[in-house]
């Protein structure tokens, strides 16, 4: 990927992405080239269901995403059998809708175009249909009351230039939420428009192809908001040709409508203006055919607002594939919890709920979409929580849904990250209120795939900070949240025993397990604030509890079923089975916490704060193991932004909103005192300090700042002065995050990994810290797409024999990340 010059090469690899699903309907999209797309904050994030790991996100917007449309879909996946390259629309909260390319023989993206003539307020759907096979035409709607439709003409090779033209604009009163196009049976040079939002109606507009669409009519049944509409392929019955439209709403009601083709013979024409064809339905009239809309069904059997409807992708019926058929079967996702598949009733013709999927999940609160796969044999669901849920049909004579593995992740900011002590997991915190394992895990074909594996802390306000306790026993963490009180937190024995399956590392703690430990899970408190022990003899009766309560505890916390895990969780069990117990609390700040670092050894634990005044903004001590508070360092004056102790743990530099850095000489005077005192400050940068990284290898730091620039310290020998070694060149956007590598400690060697506001992500060699040269800058395309939280190298050093080494990111897009930088000499 990259060449710093000086005989070194580099590359990086993306190794893993874990994020959530943004909350909102029509976000997610199912593409005929088998993968998904959704939006990640501003990125628009495409996974892979077969192997459960999101391959990239595309970075464009500058707001949330809110929708994602492939071209072609699964519902046109049998025009799409000779397409080189497949494309995808995204929408964002700005109104803004990109075009993108995937050429599929190199799995390459590229931003083709932006759609002119933004719309004013956010996108709400698109919604779009395969005229042929290099057409496509689309409407996007919106919440400034605009629907646009525009036609997409692909190039006839990949990397040619798109046609984009818009065919019209449609005005509405109240803003639509729903769409769907579909080529009228039988006339296929005319289109309906299906449009359905805030006032309860579904109002059909007809069109040609070459644009200009008039109001037909409006359907009138639903009783709350329109929240989803979908046509289906022309069907195709004793000589009558129709067209279904399902719509579903917030009055929990899902509706079937047929759309038929009238006889244009003279006799009709009359019956047209008479009242009682008006009681089937209303009829329009496109260009020289007329059509009627009649209620076919009316489905009702879901609890709560039906977000989604879909019809199962058409089927080819001959080896060509450009014959199909529309299968009778429609998936609707729901809040409340479920997802059904509907179909007529061999016998009566009546619509009937076949399958229902979700219904004893807690964890979902709900799902906003509902999606099928091109061979129509998986579903898919994304909820509340951010999270995805995919059931496959195993079953060979009859139906059989089984969950499958998805990737998963923070649905909101993801504040910190800190690997475990041998770099088996890496741990991260969000403003989801969870706190997150992720561990590489070895598939079927012994290759290792990065999954979350736990979930220790689902809280109930949103966490700023964690570290690792680092030194022997047990594996622990401290995380400070949008309360005065840290927590800290010890593994179960289920936790312990699932580590040893996940991948083969050669770790020190991997199997000598406590011999004592008798805690196997914990059990979330009712207010969702902390979390008790579960005991090793007492986790065998909560079971045999659980199943006579059955159904009637749905609304209340469930009891948590910890188990050893032997391969990579879905979200149930993650959602409340892989809780750590809390084993204490440190009390003593006056505001929420922001920061917290752990020595290397283990020994001691600083915290902050956020502050606006120099008695709140000061640094605690607490020693390890008793939890006692051993020390109070005053200096600042605002927030501590980040505390980190030197390598050999003499020193705790902290840096601050109130642009000074601190330096702490520490020192353990008894087996519980510790001496402490303040040896520098001085004022570092012009704006907020917002990281800082000490050199493994000697007493050099680096500080980071809004100011856009980063300074590498050195502390004096005498300890009375901080001396400015050098200050690499001005960087584009603000500095957030530091991580110092150390390569050689014979020539004081290192890399310096460099996260800014803009997501990018930089690393910098540094010979002996007096010279620096740009080693890499890593590609936008696996770079964050908002500001970098924090850089953690998996390991402060380098080993000799040792070409690659990890680097997590965390940001503000809800990702984290895994980068694995080669380094190998040039020939």
């Amino acid at each position: 990927m990259g060449s710093n010059g000086g005989g070194m090469a580099v590359e990086v690899e993306r190794v893993f992405i874990g994020a959530g699903c943004n909350r909102i309907v029509n976000n997610v999209s199912w593409g005929a080239c088998d993968l998904l797309s959704f939006g990640a904050q501003n990125a628009v994030a495409i996974f892979c269901p077969k192997t459960a790991q999101i391959l990239t996100t595309l970075p464009g917007h500058k707001a949330n995403v809110n929708c994602t449309t492939w071209l072609p879909s699964t519902k046109f996946a049998f025009k799409a059998k000779n397409l080189e390259a497949h494309y995808l629309l995204s929408g964002d909260a700005d109104g803004t809708i990109l075009l993108w390319e995937l050429s599929l023989s190199d799995k390459k993206w590229r931003n083709v175009l932006q759609v002119p003539e933004t719309h004013k307020k956010g996108v709400t759907c698109i919604s779009a249909i395969m005229v042929s096979e290099s057409d496509a035409i689309f409407a996007s709607s919106s919440s400034d009351g605009v629907v646009s439709v525009w036609e997409l003409i692909f190039p006839s090779r990949v990397g040619g230039e798109c046609k984009l033209s818009c065919l019209d604009t449609v005005s509405v009163k109240k803003p639509m939420v729903a769409l769907s196009l579909v080529e009228l049976p039988g006339n296929t040079e005319h289109l309906a428009l299906a449009m359905g939002g805030l006032d309860n109606k579904i109002h059909i507009y007809s069109g040609e192809r070459t644009g200009k669409f008039v109001h037909a009519c409006e359907l009138k049944g639903h009783t709350d908001w329109i929240r989803c509409l979908d046509f289906s392929l022309p069907i195709y019955v004793n000589g009558e040709k129709s067209s279904l439209l399902v719509s579903s709403s917030q009055d929990k009601g899902i509706r079937i409508w047929k759309m038929s083709l009238l006889d244009s013979d003279s006799n009709s024409r009359k019956i047209e203006t008479s009242l009682a064809s008006y009681i089937k339905g209303p009829i329009f009239l496109a260009g020289s055919s007329s059509y009627q809309i009649s209620l076919e069904s009316l489905l009702i059997g879901h609890e709560d607002w039906v977000y989604s409807v879909e019809w199962q992708p058409p089927q080819s019926s001959s080896a060509g594939g450009i014959e199909c058929y529309q299968p009778q079967s429609i998936l609707s996702a729901s809040m409340d919890k479920t997802m059904m598949i509907w179909q007529p009733e061999k016998t009566t013709g009546i619509w009937m709920n076949m399958v229902t999927v979700g219904e004893l999940s807690h964890c979902a609160l709900g799902f906003y979409g509902g999606y099928w796969s091109p061979s129509g044999n998986s579903i898919l669901a994304h909820g509340y929580g951010g999270s995805f849920h995919l059931w496959k049909n195993v079953g060979t004579d009859f139906d059989d849904w089984k969950p499958q593995k998805v990737p998963s992740g923070h649905f909101a900011s993801v504040s910190d990250i800190s690997w475990a002590r041998d770099g088996e997991y890496l741990l991260s915190v969000s403003h989801d209120q969870t706190s997150r394992v992720f561990s590489a895990w070895s598939n079927e074909e012994d290759r290792e795939a990065w999954h979350e594996i736990a979930r220790p802390q689902v809280h109930g306000h949103d966490i700023n900070c964690v570290t690792i306790i680092r030194g022997k026993g047990n594996h622990k963490f401290v995380s400070g949240a949008e309360e005065k009180v840290a927590r800290v937190f010890e593994a179960p024995l289920s936790f312990l025993k699932t580590l040893n399956h996940a991948a083969s590392w050669e770790s020190s703690s991997a199997n000598d397990l406590p011999v004592d430990m008798q805690i196997i899970g914990a059990n979330m408190s009712a207010l969702g604030l902390s979390q008790k022990p579960i005991y090793v003899q007492a986790s065998l009766e909560p079971k045999e509890r659980n199943n006579s309560e059955g159904i009637n505890t749905l609304e209340t916390i469930p009891e948590a079923v910890p188990a050893v895990l032997t391969e990579a969780p879905i979200e149930e069990q993650l959602a409340w089975h892989t809780l750590w117990p809390e084993s204490h609390k440190l009390y003593g700040h006056g505001n929420e916490l922001f920061s917290v670092c752990c020595d290397h050894e283990g020994m001691l634990l600083a915290s902050s704060c956020k502050a606006q005044s120099a008695s709140v903004a000061e640094i605690w001590l607490w020693q390890i193991g008793s939890w006692k508070a051993v020390g109070r360092l005053h200096s600042h004056s605002l927030t501590v932004t980040q505390l980190e102790f030197s390598h050999d743990n003499k020193f705790l530099l902290s840096v601050s909103r109130d642009r000074h850095i601190s330096i702490f000489a520490i020192e353990q005077t008894g087996e519980d005192e510790f001496n402490h005192e303040l040896v520098i400050k001085q004022e570092a940068h012009k704006r907020i300090i917002w990281a800082c990284s000490w050199n493994p290898f000697g007493h050099e730091f680096a500080t980071g700042s809004r100011d856009k620039t980063v300074k590498i310290w050195q502390l004096e020998k005498g300890l009375s002065s901080v001396k400015l070694l050098l200050t690499l060149p001005i960087f584009k956007s603000s500095i957030t995050a530091l991580s110092w590598l150390g390569i050689n400690s014979q020539t004081n060697h290192g890399l310096l990994a460099v996260g800014m506001e803009s997501g990018l992500i930089e690393l910098w060699s540094l010979s002996n810290s007096t010279s620096a040269s740009l080693f890499v800058r890593f590609d936008p395309f696996i770079c964050h797409v908002s500001a970098v939280q924090r850089l953690r190298w998996k390991n402060t050093e380098r080993s000799d024999d040792s070409k690659s080494v990890q680097l997590a990111s965390c940001g503000a897009d809800h990702c984290v990340r895994i980068f694995q930088v080669n380094c190998f000499t040039e020939k």
